[in-house]
């Protein structure tokens, strides 16, 4: 009985070590889930989303296209239907997908269908890629929400499509705002991006 009750001592707490309190189970798996967003030039919408509590990590790259292995300079062609994207992995119990969408929203102009802002052409047209039927509820019921705010007096054309492979960019793209940060603000005051959110959304956006 002695020896019986030392394992279950032990053994308790040992899985003490290793329950993370904030989940509920073991720490190497919390409960996450992922997204995938297109709104013009990726390097400009990843601050947003890093900085958002319940974001766990975010990786640029490249989605909507079928050609495998997409390469910066090919998706930049203009022909291969791939778009400039953002995968996010979250914590479903910390920041909900609607509360994503209403972070991408203030990051784009939901009225241009040709780009964003001046970057101009496939890659940059934005888009909401969904997993499944009920993140495609939410991001339509989120989009009339947006239509019916009174915010733009043009329609919201930003498209809502069925997910599709994501792949990484290249490691340069990665967290350029960190990267290169002088460039990277001249970048997007010079697109408009900038002026444009702070117009629309206020200070901070």
């Amino acid at each position: 009985m002695k020896r019986l009750l030392v394992f279950v001592l032990l053994f308790s707490a040992a899985v003490a070590l290793f329950v993370d309190p904030i989940y509920g189970q073991n720490s190497s798996s919390p409960p996450t889930k992922t997204t995938v967003f297109a709104g013009g030039c990726f390097w400009c919408i990843q601050p947003a989303f890093d900085k958002a509590k319940g974001v766990i990590k975010t990786v640029v790259g490249y989605s909507g296209g079928t050609e495998p292995n997409p390469t910066y300079q090919l998706v930049s062609s203009e022909k291969t239907g791939y778009r400039e994207s953002i995968e996010i992995t979250y914590d479903p119990t910390r920041i909900s997908y609607d509360q994503l969408l209403d972070i991408y929203w203030r990051q784009i102009d939901p009225t241009q269908a040709d780009g964003q802002f001046t970057d101009i052409g496939p890659s940059y047209r934005a888009a909401i890629f969904y997993n499944n039927s009920e993140e495609r509820k939410i991001a339509e019921a989120s989009k009339e929400k947006l239509a019916l705010s009174g915010k733009f007096d043009k329609s919201i054309v930003t498209e809502i499509l069925p997910a599709m492979k994501f792949y990484p960019a290249e490691a340069y793209h990665q967290k350029y705002y960190e990267q290169n940060p002088e460039h990277f603000e001249a970048f997007e005051k010079g697109s408009g991006r900038a002026s444009f959110e702070k117009k629309t959304w206020g200070p901070g956006r």
